[in-house]
């Protein structure tokens, strides 16, 4: 048996090893403590956690710079709009520059042999057909002038009619046998008329030939005579101040276009194939008209009544050319 002096010694080594071992293993735990915290690998986790708002920050500033990308993408389109808006005066414009002609081109038609207010039958050109004869009775025709002045007159084909287009015209007629006759335009000359063929009345081309001939040769061109009163305006039969029909009477040149003032502005109407010009809804019926020849001249006249189918003088005339 032990006795109580080797249990004391004992007891005296167990205390000894357990403070020994607590100081051992506080030792090595600063020392691996202190060997941590100098190792490289301990410092680079610690700047990346030192680091890591950057980094944070960095995918921010990628997403700021993604989503500035994407307002950047945004102005562009905000930026093709504005093209278009760039680009739409450009359209304008371009109607500007399709108008300018528009408005010189009266001038430079006055001296032009095709002015764009003519139609089929221009100045200062000759068309080949042949002449036939009709009876014109009082000289009245699709044109709804009423009773002709003279018996000069003359039916046009249905293709240089064009749709009472040629109303009013006067051309000259030649034939091959050297004679030669004015004729103004008051009636169509339907199928099967030839373009190019004029049926004279039987007046007109007794001026050339014996009726007998039947059909003639001929040459025609479009005139501007010199001896001539003033044109003159009529409204139709059943005209008002809500609908109204108005007519040129007595014109020097073919007449391209007729406008009515609506207060504003002018408003073109449309011409019939009765050679009326039509205001459907009353739009300047009664108020200034304003009539413009193939030349391009505005005649424009004032203070006419609607009254229905009275031929009013207007005191003027279009200039010969």
């Amino acid at each position: 048996m032990m006795t109580t002096r080797q249990i004391a010694r004992q007891r005296r080594r167990r205390r000894r090893l357990a403070v020994g071992t607590a100081a051992a293993l506080t030792s090595v735990g600063v020392l691996v403590y202190l060997v941590m915290a100098l190792l490289p690998g301990h410092k680079v986790d610690a700047e990346s956690t030192a680091a890591s708002p950057l980094v944070t920050t960095q995918p921010k500033a990628a997403d700021t710079a993604t989503g500035t990308a994407s307002p950047s993408a945004t102005p562009s389109p905000s930026a093709s709009p504005s093209a278009s808006s760039s680009t739409s005066p450009k359209p304008k414009k371009t109607p500007k520059a399709v108008k300018s002609p528009s408005k010189a081109a009266p001038k430079s038609s006055r001296g032009s042999t095709t002015p764009p207010s003519a139609g089929r039958i221009r100045p200062n050109t000759s068309y080949k057909g042949v002449a036939t004869a009709y009876e014109a009775g009082v000289g009245d025709g699709a044109c709804l002038f009423g009773p002709s002045p003279d018996m000069m007159i003359a039916a046009m084909n249905t293709t240089d009619y064009e749709t009472s287009r040629a109303c009013g015209a006067y051309i000259l007629v030649h034939a091959a046998n050297g004679k030669s006759v004015t004729v103004r335009i008051t009636n169509e000359c339907p199928l099967p008329c030839a373009p190019g063929q004029i049926d004279l009345s039987q007046q007109a081309f007794a001026k050339l030939a014996d009726l007998k001939v039947g059909r003639l040769a001929i040459t025609w061109s479009l005139v501007s005579p010199s001896s001539i009163g003033t044109m003159s305006i009529r409204y139709k039969t059943g005209s008002s101040i809500y609908w109204c029909g108005i007519q040129v009477i007595g014109h020097r040149n073919p007449v391209a276009r007729l406008e009515v003032s609506t207060g504003s502005g002018w408003r073109q109407l449309p011409r019939t194939s009765f050679n009326y010009f039509i205001s459907a809804d009353g739009t300047g019926c009664g108020k200034a008209i304003r009539v413009t020849d193939i030349y391009g001249e505005q005649l424009t006249v004032s203070g006419l009544g609607v009254l229905a189918n009275v031929v009013q003088p207007t005191g003027v005339q279009f200039a010969q050319h």
